[in-house]
């Protein structure tokens, strides 16, 4: 165990990976039913709403808020110690080539499952802007959709490389959701924080990235390294694709035309930007 848990929880301590990993498995594509079904309730939920009048929710709104970030920084204080006790030990290669984090640390083991896990209840984001009837854009429900079946295929493989996607999703999250939980209970955020979550999560996808290509590009070399072809491919295309997005949006938020700002501004002023994974659209 790593020297920098100084103590395990109880359920901590009861964590077997070897089950988890063969629930996975055997499970992982049940995430594809859990896609369907989100496309049918938020696609299906706007045609809904389109003729009603928009719910409020602010309280369930706030205690959500509260709790995904709650539950961030839990994740992030679990996870953070093992990869930079690895980095300082063993160095950079093993942090991204062996998934020791989930074999061998009891505390990071069952905090990545958790984190495999909760993607399926972070669906419950979109059914927020769908309810407030408010602007549902392409890279909140992409996001959430190819994030999830990412992480559950990943997990069932023990892709290495998962060690700094499961960390920075912690960090960046407990950044997000704390932002969220403070502008639902009435705080006024400056500009300058969004901008600097959207900057961070736009720097996960740099970093995500990467670490997949070195990855493979290890493995080509005949190293050992724990991740497929398939996965890096995939892996590649995603993050690539976030990082696009992303850019894109933190230009039209900041940088773009008079209009584009102004309709992002109208928007925040019904409530804090919000989509897992970035602050890209509105829930307050």
């Amino acid at each position: 165990m790593s020297p920098n848990y100084t103590f395990m929880f109880q359920f901590e301590k009861k964590f077997q990976h070897i089950y988890t990993k063969e629930w996975m498995r055997n499970y992982w594509h049940t995430s594809f039913y859990a896609v369907a079904i989100y496309m049918i309730v938020i696609f299906g939920g706007q045609a809904f709403m389109s003729n009603r009048p928009a719910f409020k929710l602010k309280r369930l709104l706030t205690v959500w808020n509260i709790s995904l970030a709650l539950f961030s920084i839990v994740g992030t204080l679990r996870t953070l110690p093992e990869l930079m006790h690895v980095l300082r030990r063993f160095g950079f290669y093993h942090s991204v080539c062996h998934p020791s984090f989930i074999e061998d640390v009891k505390p990071s083991g069952f905090w990545t499952w958790m984190f495999a896990l909760s993607k399926v209840p972070e669906l419950g984001d979109t059914v927020f802007i769908v309810l407030r009837k408010q602007n549902l854009i392409f890279l909140h429900w992409y996001h959430h959709i190819t994030v999830l079946l990412f992480t559950w295929f990943t997990y069932s493989e023990y892709t290495a490389p998962a060690r700094w996607f499961v960390d920075m999703n912690y960090f960046v999250h407990s950044l997000m959701y704390s932002y969220y939980a403070l502008r639902s209970l009435g705080f006024r955020m400056p500009k300058q924080m969004a901008m600097a979550i959207t900057t961070s999560q736009i720097v996960q996808m740099i970093v995500g990235a990467y670490v997949i290509w070195y990855a493979y590009y290890r493995k080509s070399q005949g190293d050992a390294c724990n991740i497929t072809q398939a996965t890096a491919s995939f892996g590649l295309i995603m993050y690539l694709s976030y990082f696009a997005l992303f850019a894109q949006f933190f230009y039209n938020a900041y940088f773009g035309s008079s209009k584009e700002r102004k309709t992002l501004d109208s928007q925040q002023r019904g409530g804090a930007k919000r989509a897992t994974g970035k602050v890209a659209s509105k829930n307050d």
